[in-house]
């Protein structure tokens, strides 16, 4: 018998353009009401961005606001000080 072989989903960080399993990232979400969420299951509504989880790049993203320019909404800087929270 022939094993399958189980794909590893890829997403694409924001920051870096690195390919990376989405266990590895963050995924930051603009939902339909209009709130910016950081999504635990990979499972809410809305538009969502990947993020690296790395210090380095949640630290780039905010210096340039670059969740501002790809979630097209102003995130608050609770969210990456809880991204870097997370880190911790």
């Amino acid at each position: 018998m022939k094993e399958t072989i189980k794909k590893v989903p890829l997403r694409k960080c924001v920051v870096t353009n690195n390919q990376l399993p989405k266990q590895e990232m963050f995924r930051i979400v603009r939902t339909p009401e209009g709130e910016v969420v950081i999504d635990e299951t990979g499972k809410t509504r809305g538009h969502g961005v990947y993020l690296s989880k790395d210090k380095k790049v949640v630290d780039l993203a905010k210096k340039k606001h670059l969740l501002n320019k790809y979630l097209e909404i102003d995130v608050k800087d609770e969210i990456y000080d809880e991204l870097l929270e997370r880190l911790k």
